[in-house]
């Protein structure tokens, strides 16, 4: 168990591959359509257990998708499924604010829950998480540095 948490440390200490951070700037964009088909090829092509952080990044964005065509029960299933995913990965990972991403899915995730599928058309798409990167041991808001 402490070789695999060293592991996942050390593979979190890395830099992020180009096609992870283009799909990370198709998500900050919205473009969780993209994003998913971005992030796919990079998550399927990582031997090591990043990928599943990799893989929870794509299901948030699925998420949003889901709630983008009114589909707010896919929408929570995959949420449910992206947030596992992070969890293990708090609260920063490949210079990325995990645990800010989290929250805002799970503030996202609870607000579709309340407004249920007959009112989800009414929800404020800035609820939508953003990606936000950590540079220089500085949190920038995501509206000033966006990957």
């Amino acid at each position: 168990m402490r070789d695999e948490g060293r592991r996942m440390k050390e593979e979190c200490a890395d830099s992020l591959p180009s096609l992870v951070l283009k799909g990370i700037e198709q998500f900050n964009r919205g473009e969780f359509f993209e994003q998913h088909e971005t992030l796919e090829t990079a998550w399927r092509a990582e031997p090591g257990r990043i990928r599943d952080f990799y893989q929870g990044i794509l299901q948030v964005g699925v998420a949003c998708y889901h709630i983008e065509r009114g589909n707010a029960s896919g929408a929570l299933q995959v949420m449910e499924r992206g947030l596992r995913r992070l969890r293990p990965f708090e609260p920063e990972c490949k210079r990325i604010d995990v645990a800010r991403l989290i929250a805002d899915a799970e503030r996202l995730r609870d607000e579709v829950t309340r407004l249920g599928p007959e009112q989800l058309s009414q929800l404020d798409r800035s609820l939508f998480p953003r990606i936000v990167m950590l540079v220089d041991d500085t949190f920038f808001s995501a509206r000033k540095c966006r990957v």
